[in-house]
């Protein structure tokens, strides 16, 4: 083996003006398969190593796990621990599916190793995302190792800006393309799609992603010149084959305990309980059959047998019949019903039911302090939107441990997705939005249900969303040349058929896709025809949302936080603040609001109430108030003059109460009537850009029954006080006043 560092086996390929680099030997040569890949700036390592299984577990042990190295950006992680290892953050468990749902069909079945795949960014340029150069590295690596493997495939993201379509755009020219679809494809066909977009039609998806695939057919050649080079010999490996005898024994008894007509009962549950029957039938039959109840191995297959013998027969009436499991042909959807407002404490709620899957969303209105923010190799990201996913073992009546799973946050991802462009600004909408759907029932696409539920909850919350999403999962059976897509699929007609397609859009174009094949890949004729049905299926489910809540409600709910924008002089801003965050603090801890300042003067506040709202107004208000003329005011005395004195009326508002105003006689000394810190309640009197003048006496008057004239208190002749009050104090706002007059 080379573990020459300076002289690894390298293969490139330039695409569209973009280079692409994947090399073995360098580093991680104890590992089955390592690739190190790199485009630009961005690098990412990926190997694979594997343990040879004494039996199987009954499916396939594949681990894939991505990370992300914040050295990698030249950033140092923002946790307490300052490392990042640990628990994997949800873009890295998004990424990690990415890479595993293309490869994991490419593994042969009955393959008896355990397998892991690592992959790991060592730099980003901040341009070229290494997520879609990690999922053809992992290919290059589990290409090039001893483990079987049907062939390479090719990660890739395609977007469209202007019009143009653009391969692995850059974070910049990503903000501008109204697509993005990560996709994984073969030397012939697309075998994955993820990804969203802004109300684009179907065709320009198909398009765009055929264009793509073209365009990375040089990446999968890279993948078998690399392998040429520096592969291994692939390890032996002899396809598992059914006995003969075996498999039309299982046949007989499972048709004499009548396994077709347990296929043909509409509820999940039933059917399930029947098909348990008919398992429990053929196990005691080959118990009771001499030639196989000492074979352990004949028994322990006989459930997969079994498995198999529902496939066939379950697909062999889709294309015979046209019939399905639950008696629908291939364009119906399922019984939807609808319910708005369920929840009376929480801002928005709605139970959306479709066919035996039910899903509660409930949305939630935030303030700014509850957006969420992560760390990232491009810097702190900052989510205004979230729906969280749950799917809770009682919804497909289990017992298994509750923990927040891959296929949560990866289903949970992908109805935040479709939801994310029917949002409003944050300008014109400033609240953090969450969305939980709880999957209560399930029988066949709760992630879809989760979009409409989704949905609806916002518009009961009165999120002035701009358009009603839904979203659809469809099925394949295909059966040589010929394929037959199904509409709204069943969770059993998920696991035998062919395809797994969720589309979700508004009537205008699509919002969120998410695909997986487990044949050997998608023509585009077949995805024409899904795409156009899963229209048609849309449309349906739009129309009956719109029976229930044809558009968002025109008001919040009352348990809603509150929200007022006002503004301020900026001077003010660090009284509000006050030392130490004193004065806000006291604010917010009074009236439990939440409120913003930005250096500009504009304050956001979020109340839990209306009450709570014009309270913490009024204590902001405090701090920013104008002197008004011919009002009383009570203050303390803040500064002693020789011909006065200096009141502060108001929060950083201050007015002269010149010698002459202190009382309705003569006051010889200002010290006679007036003391530091004293309260005193004066009268405004005259009001001169930002100088102001107030009056004692005329408030001592009104108390005698005498109303204030303003002619009574004007300012003294210039020989009763030389130089005037001169003074500058009032609404300096960051200034006290000073005495600029003649102290004599």
């Amino acid at each position: 083996m080379n573990n020459d560092i300076f002289s690894p086996v390298r293969v490139t390929c330039n695409i569209l003006g973009k280079e692409y680099i994947f090399e073995t030997g360098r580093i991680a040569n104890q590992a089955d398969g390592a690739v190190w890949a790199q485009c630009g700036g961005t690098v990412v390592l990926v190997t694979v190593c594997s343990t040879a299984l004494e039996q199987s577990k009954g499916f396939f042990p594949l681990t894939v796990e991505y990370s992300e190295r914040m050295y990698a950006s030249g950033r140092i992680p923002g946790s307490y621990f300052r490392r990042e290892i640990g628990r994997p953050s949800e873009h890295e468990t998004l990424v990690s599916r990415l890479i595993d749902r293309p490869i994991r069909p490419l593994f042969p079945k009955g393959l008896l190793q355990d397998v892991q795949v690592l992959a790991t960014v060592l730099s980003a340029d901040q341009e070229n995302d290494p997520d879609v150069l990690a999922m053809t590295a992992a290919s290059a690596a589990v290409h090039m190792s001893s483990l079987p493997f049907e062939c390479p495939v090719v990660g890739a993201r395609v977007g469209r800006i202007n019009g143009q379509f653009v391969l692995n755009p850059t974070f910049a020219q990503r903000k501008e393309s109204d697509l993005e679809l990560v996709f994984a494809a073969s030397a012939d066909a697309l075998t994955m799609v993820e990804g969203e977009a802004h109300f684009v039609p179907e065709d320009v998806l198909i398009d765009a992603l055929e264009w793509a695939r073209v365009q990375v057919l040089p990446m999968v050649k890279a993948q078998e010149e690399l392998r040429e080079k520096a592969g291994k010999p692939k390890m032996a490996f002899t396809p598992h084959e059914d006995d003969p005898a075996l498999v039309a024994k299982v046949e007989e008894l499972a048709a004499a305990a009548g396994i077709e007509d347990a296929l043909r009962i509409p509820e999940k549950m039933a059917r399930k309980d029947a098909r348990a029957n008919v398992k429990k039938a053929v196990m005691d039959g080959l118990l009771a059959d001499e030639a196989f109840a000492s074979n352990a191995e004949a028994l322990a297959e006989a459930g997969d047998l079994i498995a198999a013998l529902e496939k066939k027969l379950v697909r062999k009436r889709i294309v015979t019949e046209g019939t399905r499991i639950d008696g629908r042909d291939t364009k119906t959807v399922r019984p939807i019903q609808i319910q708005s407002a369920v929840l009376p404490r929480t801002h928005g709620s709605a139970i959306f039911r479709r066919g035996e899957t039910k899903s509660l969303a409930v949305t939630t209105l935030g303030s700014s302090t509850d957006e969420q923010r992560m760390d990232s190799l491009n810097g702190d990201v900052v989510k205004h939107f979230m729906l969280h996913y749950n799917f809770p073992p009682f919804s497909v009546g289990e017992v298994k441990p509750v923990r927040l799973s891959r296929r949560e946050i990866g289903h949970g991802a992908l109805a935040e997705k479709s939801l994310r462009p029917v949002l409003p600004n944050e300008t014109d909408f400033p609240f953090t939005i969450r969305v939980v759907s709880e999957t209560v029932e399930s029988n066949g696409s709760s992630s879809m249900a989760a979009v409409c539920g989704g949905c609806l909850s916002l518009m009961d919350a009165g999120v002035p969303i701009s358009a009603p999403v839904a979203g659809v999962a469809m099925g394949l059976i295909k059966e040589g040349d010929q394929f037959i897509i199904l509409t709204d699929i069943l969770g059993d007609e998920d696991a035998m058929g062919d395809m797994d397609f969720k589309v979700a859009g508004t009537a205008e174009g699509v919002t969120g896709i998410q695909m997986d094949i487990k044949v050997d890949g998608l023509s585009t004729d077949i995805m024409r025809t899904a795409m156009r049905q899963a229209h048609e299926g849309r449309m349906h489910i739009l129309a009956e949302m719109a029976k229930v809540l044809p558009e968002p409600r025109k008001e919040l709910s009352p348990y809603a936080p509150q929200f007022k924008e006002m503004h301020v002089n900026p001077d003010i801003i660090r009284l509000i603040i006050g030392p130490g965050g004193k004065n806000i603090k006291a604010i917010t801890t009074a009236t439990g609001a939440s409120v913003d300042i930005e250096d500009s003067g504009r304050i956001s506040i979020f109340a839990p109430t209306a009450e709570a709202l014009e309270r913490t107004c009024a204590m902001l208000s405090y701090y920013d108030q104008r002197a008004e003329l011919g009002k009383n005011y009570t203050g303390k005395v803040k500064k002693l003059l020789e011909i006065g004195c200096i009141v502060e009326i108001l929060p950083n508002v201050e007015a002269l109460v010149h010698i002459s105003q202190l009382d309705v006689s003569r006051v010889p000394q200002v010290a006679d009537v007036v003391s530091l810190g004293q309260e005193m309640t004066v009268k405004v009197i005259e009001i001169n850009g930002d100088r102001i003048r107030a009056s004692r006496k005329a408030v001592i008057l009104e108390e005698q029954g005498h109303p204030w004239n303003p002619e009574e208190t004007a300012r003294p002749a210039r020989s009763e006080s030389r130089g005037g009050h001169g003074d500058r104090s009032g609404d300096r706002r960051g200034g006290r006043g000073r005495d600029r007059g003649d102290r004599r």
